[in-house]
């Protein structure tokens, strides 16, 4: 049995700590410092660690840090300017020009067989060289053995990966100074409380460039939540403990409602008849039904009995331009770990290519994609403008893009393809 899921720190909070006049003091004090010109490093330094004593500690100190604790964490740290989504002081975020953005390519790059074979084969070797623990977390938790192995694979190269970031100069620079400040401020906060409740010690605090900890790339508040002492050391050592990484990975899946007993999805044909436009999470159908409308497993096989009667949702990835799935809600707690259909789409493949052997998706990925985000953001708010509800027009076709667009086409006597193009962007601009 696992434990109820804690809340991580500060993600209850509905404010921030209240300073009376003091806050305004730092407000102004801080102003002053920055200045209305961009700061040299020197000037940085000095901001950053003002804003550590001043801003940061006494968050810190109400949530139990100490003082020995805070100031081990920060020593010798300043803000390290070569990390990405910076606003560095005295200047304004910039959206790139559209020739400097990058292309949005297809899908099916996400799928280099360089990559997931390595995931696939790598997954294979560890599936026996740790069966018995394997055996026991699955029997635990109710993840499959595959699941666990593919997550493992993607992350971190199942361990080999390097990770070689001081994780309080990552977070510090990025809750200082990143374009999504106050998700990176409840990070470092956590990553605080790790230290100070002795979870870890302050010299293995490693992390990405992201500030994502260890074998599962945890943020400080997952490894708060979700991470697990499976070897029975007294330490959840996601770094260095295969057992405690593997569990951790799968305590995650359980707390956002992982279904023991369902697969993930199966890669499957849609009819003609049957629209693109009905893919998404929110128009599910039982898989019955969907096998009623005559979409079929690519295997030939039928859809196991104890699916038939559950719900299942359409995902077309790349619209008519490649492979269809027919998914269940074990596919949405995938994407619970990366926010992304491609993401959980490559732990399901990679899962059962683990499990079943080296068999490639059966529908080829179309030559689609070669648009600047740009002309996609632009296409998006051209739909928007119609009515439709794109999910945001940030230039990345979701699965809410994706079926806008192939209403859009319905509409006007076309074809429906669910993916952008350049016919497309030019007649929504």
């Amino acid at each position: 049995m696992t434990s109820s899921p804690r809340c991580p720190p500060l993600s209850c909070r509905t404010s921030p700590p209240q300073g009376g006049r003091s806050a305004f003091a730092i407000l102004a004090f801080l102003l002053l410092l920055i200045g209305a010109s961009p700061a040299s490093a020197q000037n940085i330094d000095a901001q950053f660690r003002a804003w550590l004593a001043n801003d940061l500690w006494p968050e810190a100190k109400a949530k139990g840090v100490s003082k020995k604790t805070f100031d081990a964490a920060f020593a010798g740290v300043s803000p390290n300017r070569k990390l990405p989504d910076l606003v560095l002081p005295g200047q304004k975020a910039e959206t790139p020009k559209k020739q400097h953005q990058a292309e949005f390519g297809s899908p099916g790059n996400y799928f280099a067989e360089k990559t997931i074979g390595a995931v696939a084969s790598g997954g294979r070797s560890r599936a026996g060289r740790h069966a018995k623990t394997l055996a026991a977390i699955e029997k635990q938790y109710g993840v499959p053995v595959g699941v666990v192995l593919a997550i493992w694979g993607r992350e971190s190269g199942f361990g080999a990966a390097k990770i070689p970031y001081d994780a309080f100069e990552v977070l510090g620079t990025k809750a200082f100074l990143a374009t999504r400040k106050d998700m990176f401020r409840k990070e470092v906060i956590a990553a605080l409380v790790m230290v100070e409740q002795g979870k870890v010690s302050r010299g293995a605090m490693k992390s990405s460039w992201a500030g994502a900890l260890g074998q599962p790339q945890f943020l400080p508040t997952s490894f708060l939540d979700h991470a697990v002492d499976f070897d029975g050391d007294g330490v959840a050592d996601i770094w260095n403990s295969t057992p405690d990484t593997l569990a951790s990975i799968a305590n995650y899946l359980v707390h956002y409602g992982w279904v023991k007993g369902r697969d993930w999805g199966f890669e499957v044909t849609v009819p003609d008849g049957i629209s693109c436009s009905l893919e998404g999470p929110d128009q599910g159908k039982k898989i019955s039904e969907w096998a009623s409308l005559g979409v079929e497993r690519v295997s030939g096989k039928p859809f196991p009995q104890n699916e038939l009667k559950a719900d299942g949702f359409l995902l077309m990835p790349a619209g008519r331009s490649g492979p269809a799935f027919i998914v269940t809600p074990n596919f949405y707690v995938l994407k619970e770990y990366n926010e992304s259909d491609l993401y959980a789409l490559f732990i399901g493949h990679g899962a059962d290519r683990i499990a079943g052997g080296d068999k490639q998706f059966a529908g080829k990925w179309g030559k689609v994609g070669g648009l600047y985000r740009s002309d996609v953001a632009a296409m998006q708010r051209g739909l928007e403008k119609a009515g439709y509800d794109v999910g945001g027009a940030d230039g990345l076709p979701g699965f809410k893009t994706r079926r806008s667009i192939g209403d859009w086409q319905a509409k006007h006597g076309i074809a429906p393809t669910c993916f952008p193009d350049a016919e497309i962007v030019n007649a929504l601009r």
